[in-house]
């Protein structure tokens, strides 16, 4: 058990890790615009340079660590990710700062993807769910306590920030290389080429129950991380909070995430996946049109904890569906899960990137506009699942996990 258990935390330690290089710089924007002599929507923009390599990235991630396997894959990914985060350290400009987020992206996603894949490779049945939700629910501390840690290391430097990536990401990388297993053995490894990775995601693209969970996936998660992307104009320009004050959103919004994870895991093998995933969509949408209620009724003069509550709540749905369509998708590809891992981070990761570069600039200015993408983005998530579910059921038989 304790063994089983060490497991869990070192994997939820390396899916923590994209987390905490988004949010934990959060806080400095300002400080970063000023110290290097630009503007905060330059600084903004930086979420972007790696956001969008760690996406594409995260589509090859999963088939080297297919090739090669798992363990490797993680010493390389974490190695660049650490050298590319003491590259922040000592950018004397915004461009220089750019090229080393996009270095960090490119290489960042590699624990995320491959610790996804893992997860399914141990673990079988409800215990794979019950796993999922656990490493989702450990996962879920790290933006809760990543920009509240940014805002104390401020307190020294905007450098500190990226020194602690630097030293977090070292710490990931020798708990996988003490703790875990190599769960793809040389037998079961597939050749990596470029023509075989294209010719699995060709694959995957006609996969239609497969492109329908993962898009669910991302969905979800984009209509909350929306809040994390504006949070440094929703919180300081239309909630008058401070630098050192992130916590008030993302402690209840990621107590909200892990109390969705923690009813998924218990509910595993009690309901079945499709009464979760029912009961989940009803309540993110019920959530997020009070949301927006709440906001048109209060655009003028927001109160910050009318305004964070919504989102919190949303996260319990979020986070409850997401183990069981996360599971579902993995089982789609049993033989290349780290492929298909890698297929679920980049939906993730894309429509993270588009939230960020071309939506959240143009919406942040408004916390009506910010609840109203909230719901139009679950709306489609919604959508999309039922008339996948309609056209052929997405979660076998409608079975428990």
């Amino acid at each position: 058990m304790r063994h089983a258990s060490r497991l869990v935390y070192v994997l939820a330690a390396l899916a923590a890790l994209a987390p905490f290089a988004i949010d934990t710089y959060l806080p400095a924007f300002h400080w970063m615009a000023q110290s290097l002599n630009t503007t905060p929507l330059a600084i903004q923009q930086s979420l972007t340079f790696y956001l969008l390599p760690y996406a594409a990235m995260t589509l090859c991630h999963g088939a080297i660590s297919d090739a090669i396997g798992r363990i490797t894959t993680i010493k390389w990914g974490l190695a660049i990710f650490v050298l590319a985060s003491i590259g922040c350290v000592f950018a004397p400009n915004v461009q220089t700062l750019w090229l080393f987020r996009a270095i960090q992206g490119m290489s960042g996603g590699a624990g995320n993807t491959v610790a996804r894949a893992m997860v399914r490779d141990l673990f079988q049945g409800a215990q794979a769910q019950r796993v999922m939700a656990t490493v989702q629910m450990l996962f879920g501390i790290a933006p809760a306590i990543a920009p509240i840690l940014g805002g104390l290391l401020l307190g020294l430097h905007w450098q500190a920030i990226f020194i602690f990536l630097a030293i977090y990401a070292s710490v990931a990388l020798w708990a996988a290389v003490r703790y875990l297993p190599e769960t793809m053995p040389i037998e079961k490894r597939v050749p990596f080429s470029v023509k075989q990775i294209v010719d699995t995601y060709a694959n995957m693209l006609a996969h239609r129950s497969f492109l329908i969970l993962i898009a669910c996936i991302g969905l979800n998660f984009a209509a909350f991380f929306i809040y994390v992307l504006a949070s440094p104009v929703f919180l300081i320009e239309h909630l008058h909070l401070t630098n050192q004050q992130f916590g008030y959103l993302f402690i209840p919004t990621v107590t909200g995430m892990m109390l969705g994870s923690w009813i998924s895991k218990y509910t595993a093998g009690k309901l079945s996946a499709s009464t979760t995933l029912r009961w989940a969509f009803v309540w993110m949408l019920t959530i997020a049109t009070l949301n927006v209620l709440i906001q048109w009724l209060n655009d003028g003069e927001p109160v910050a904890w009318l305004s964070i509550l919504p989102i919190a709540l949303f996260n319990i749905g979020m986070a409850a569906a997401m183990p069981v369509l996360s599971i579902a998708a993995l089982d789609c590809y049993p033989k290349v899960r780290g492929t298909a891992a890698s297929a679920q981070a980049f939906m993730q990761m894309l429509c993270s990137s588009i939230c960020s570069a071309l939506i959240v600039p143009f919406v942040w200015h408004s916390t009506c506009l910010l609840a109203v993408t909230m719901l139009v983005t679950s709306m489609l998530s919604c959508i999309l699942l039922l008339w996948g579910h309609h056209k052929q059921p997405l979660i076998a038989g409608g079975s428990s996990q």
